[in-house]
This record gives C-alpha cells, structure tokens and sequence, in this order.
C-alpha cells in the first residue's frame, strides 16, 4: 500500500439529510452515537493499511475538519510517509467549485502527482460499510486493469439510484449505465443488478489523462459515472471487483444514508440482538474521537416497581450519559444526554448534550446536538402538533429537531400544513 494514494470525496452538500446537514457537511453527521460517517471510510483505510489519504472537502466543511484534527491525526506519523490531509476547494480553476467527483480530484491532481502514486484509490466519505481495500488494490495490479470499479449486488428495483455495470466472465466491464430508468440484471439472476459502489482503484498515469482529457470537455459533467468510466470501457482494462464485506456476516452491508429515513433505518439497524453491521468486531474496529467523559449512569428504581426508573432497553448508550429515573427503548443514546425523571424515549436518536426533561415523551424522534426538550412535552405523538412547533416530519411520520432550534414547551393553536421532506 506504500505506493496507493487514497483520496476521499468528503465534500456532500447533503441536502436530502437537512436539517441535520444545515451546519455540517453529511460526511460529518453523527452515526450510532459515538460515530461521524466519515469514520467508517477512513477506519476501512487503517484497518487496510492505508495511510496516505487527501480527504477532499467543499460545503460546511468546519465541523468535518475539527472532527478528522481530533479523531485521526495520531494515527499517522509524518515522518513515515503518513498523512491524512484535508484538503478545502481552492479553486483553482477560474474560482469555481468543483461541479463533479472526476472534477474534485481534477483540481487536486497536483497533490496527487506530487506523492507519485503507482495507484489512486478514490473512496466516497459518507457511506456506511466495513471492507478491506487491499484484496481490490491486489486485484487491479493482477489483471493489469486501468480501473476498477467496487461492486455490489442490488435488487433491480433499488439500481436505480447506482450506476449499474454490466461484465463478462474475466468480471471486465462490458456495460455502464449511471442511474439508468430501466436496470440490466445480471445474467444469473433478472431480480438483481450488479452496481458501482463509487469505489475506484485508478492506475496513477491512466488516471491523469482521463482527468485532463475530460476537463477540455465543455459538455462534461466532470463526473466519474457520469464520464470518465462509460468513457473507458471501449478503449481501456475496466474491471469489476465483488465486494468483500469484513462484519463476517453471510449477507455483505453497505448502506447510503443520503435520507432522513434511510439515516434513520441504518442507525436503527444497531440495536438489533445480532445486527449485519458489527461494531464489536475486534479484528475490524470502527475509530472515533473518545471524548473525555465519565462512563453512563442509570439512577432510581432501587425501591422497587415504579415509573421513576432510570433504564434503557434495546439500546445503545454512550459515555457522559445520565437516566435520571428515565426510560429509554430501542434508541440510540449520544454522548452527554441526560433523561430525566418520569420522562420516556422510544425508538429514537439523540445527539450530543441533549436533555429530556421530566415527564417528557419522545417517539421516533431524531434530536441534533445541545437541544432542550421542556418538561412535560410530547413529540412524535400528533404530527399536527409537532408541524405547528416548525419541526421537520418526513413521509415515514419521522419528526427531526434541528440543532439550536427553541422547543416550547407549549402548542399553539391553529392547524398548520405539514413540512414533509423526501425520501
């Protein structure tokens, strides 16, 4: 891996995920408490070795940046060759953004040339998964490919949202359509189709022409999918390598969090008995920053039956957290929560810092970082009630509290239209 360059795309507006992306970029919202996104890609680069990384940002990139100084700067060491640099959007052409993911890495292509790479992995910054890159590096050095593309198998309903390849036998791409409306399943099975992870190993020199050859092109979207690999295929060794998940587990998990609902569903996916996503694997640890927190406290019910009890249940809780005689069932506890007394929350997600006062009750509700909830409040019960307070409702009936946002304790009157989101 000494001679692979790993550049991740970290730059997501994330607008499908708002309010949680109103102040950060979506590669840096928090994930199963303890956890950004971001941690999954950059633990899959150390777990696999790979200890040159340029982490490419653009919008609301603050809380990214703060969280990668103090979550990952002390794996790597300078003087051995090692980094993880981010790096912001420096316009270097005419002063624009980047207008697409071959364009990101094109108008970083002078920090790539200058550690002289053999290969160039480029890696997406907000999906969730645990996979060792080295067998996929290994695998486009053996077939002497151009690029290889990671591949994942989806049901032809869902390839829709990917680029969807088609191989022959030798896994060389023969086919590539980005998000096409009508999907080609594979020939061993018409209900599943074989889709781009957004996973890339690029041959250093073959990367270079292909990027600068695509920003002479004024019709171009500057994209990899859109692009440079359908581009390739005719002329070049693109190649399809299967994805080898590490959780051990018979079925292989990837996940794109780009909803509110699917953000939801994944971190729900953690509390199950036995869940696909394994964050107990010791041979595959998933790194975050650890904040200086003592360990949770669940206090009261030592009296016997009462509803003033400090419990949780089918849950996950983190550091710094106190049930102050508060209930909590199959939801996911942050760091420095605090639930107090005859208060309940189910099947929710709570962020940093985020107090529950008594008599409260919290169902399906995603809560963002330092928010108040008033004694004696009910959320996700009447979403006419929680529409009225100005609360974002998705079409699943999930209500989302953005960060900073006043909960009043009481309902005005009036029956307001409902803000529902997408997806």
């Amino acid at each position: 891996m000494r001679d692979t360059l790993t550049v991740i795309l970290a730059g997501g507006r994330g607008s499908r995920l708002e309010p949680l992306t109103r102040d950060r970029a979506k590669p840096a919202v928090p994930f199963g408490g303890l956890y950004r996104i971001v941690d999954f890609v950059l633990s899959n680069c150390l777990n696999s070795g790979m200890r040159r990384l340029l982490v490419l940002t653009q919008y609301k990139a603050q809380s990214l940046d703060r969280h990668i100084n103090l979550a990952w700067r002390n794996y790597f060491c300078r003087e051995l060759g090692e980094f993880i640099d981010v790096v912001p959007p420096q316009q270097r052409l005419a002063g624009n953004w980047y207008s697409g993911t071959a364009d990101a890495v094109y108008q970083n292509i002078y920090a790539i040339e200058r550690e002289q790479p053999e290969d160039v992995v480029v890696l997406a910054g907000d999906h969730i998964y645990k996979m060792n890159y080295g067998p996929m590096v290994d695998f486009h050095r053996r077939r002497c490919a151009d690029v290889t593309i990671g591949a994942l198998r989806v049901d032809v309903d869902q390839a829709r949202q990917f680029g969807v390849m088609q191989t022959d036998l030798d896994h060389r791409v023969i086919g590539f359509q980005e998000k096409p409306d009508r999907p080609i399943p594979t020939p061993d099975d018409p209900n599943v189709c074989l889709a781009s992870m957004g996973i890339y190993v690029f041959s250093a020199r073959f990367l270079y022409e292909q990027l600068c050859a695509d920003a002479t092109q004024t019709t171009s979207s500057h994209d990899f999918g859109k692009n440079i690999i359908p581009g390739a295929i005719d002329s070049y060794n693109v190649c399809a390598f299967p994805f080898l998940d590490e959780n051990r587990k018979r079925d292989a998990y990837w996940r794109d969090v780009g909803t509110l609902d699917a953000y939801y569903e994944a971190t729900m996916d953690l509390i199950g008995v036995d869940p696909q996503l394994n964050l107990y694997d010791e041979q595959w640890p998933v790194r975050a920053y650890q904040p200086m927190l003592p360990p949770p406290k669940f206090v009261f019910g030592s009296g016997g039956v009462s509803t003033r009890r400090g419990a949780a249940l089918d849950s996950l809780v983190c550091q710094g957290a106190i049930l102050s005689g508060g209930s909590v069932e199959r939801s996911v506890i942050g760091p420095g929560v605090r639930i107090n007394s005859y208060a309940s929350v189910e099947d929710s997600i709570l962020f940093d810092n985020v107090t529950v006062g008594r008599h409260s009750r919290l169902r399906r509700v995603i809560i963002d970082k330092d928010v108040s909830i008033p004694p004696e409040t009910e959320i996700g019960f009447n979403p006419v009630a929680d529409a009225q307070r100005g609360f974002t409702l998705t079409e699943s009936g999930l209500v989302v509290i953005s960060r900073g946002e006043q909960v009043a304790p009481d309902f005005a009157s009036g029956t307001p239209e409902l803000r529902i989101t997408g997806g």
